[in-house]
């Protein structure tokens, strides 16, 4: 039998139950933190969706839920080379909110990778501790 109940699926089998997460990768395929990520998760046979954001930018809804979480700060890259290749004004404006989605939906790249989502729960970055913490 399953019931289902805002974004978790309950599967019921006699007196026990198993909750199962909704997980979600959000970064670039090709990453090679995104590929440490990707082989962390598949290792310990953990079910996951992947959001590939250079496929399709985050949406306006999506990064207003991130900053609820997370600061603009964390969530920018700002050693990557896109961050570096903006111009004064746009390095600028990225960390003003007002600015902020339009910019990381015109440049994605600028996201720090990867950004795993534990139903609405955020972690920016591959950390196996806070990982295995979250996951286990």
């Amino acid at each position: 039998m399953s019931v289902e109940c805002e974004a978790h699926t309950i599967f019921l089998s006699h007196s026990h139950f198993t909750l199962t997460l909704m997980i979600t990768i959000h970064g670039i395929k090709n990453c090679d933190t995104m590929q440490k990520a990707f082989k962390w998760l598949d290792t310990r046979k953990i079910k996951y969706s992947f959001y590939d954001y250079k496929i399709a930018p985050p949406s306006d809804a999506m990064i207003k839920e991130w900053l609820k979480q997370i600061p603009i700060i964390t969530l920018v890259n700002t050693r990557s080379t896109t961050y570096k290749n903006l111009s004064a004004h746009y390095k600028t404006d990225v960390l003003n909110t007002a600015k902020t989605i339009t910019i990381i939906q015109e440049n994605p790249s600028i996201l720090k990778r990867p950004i795993l989502d534990i139903d609405g729960k955020y972690i920016i970055g591959f950390d196996e501790e806070k990982w295995e913490k979250e996951l286990e």
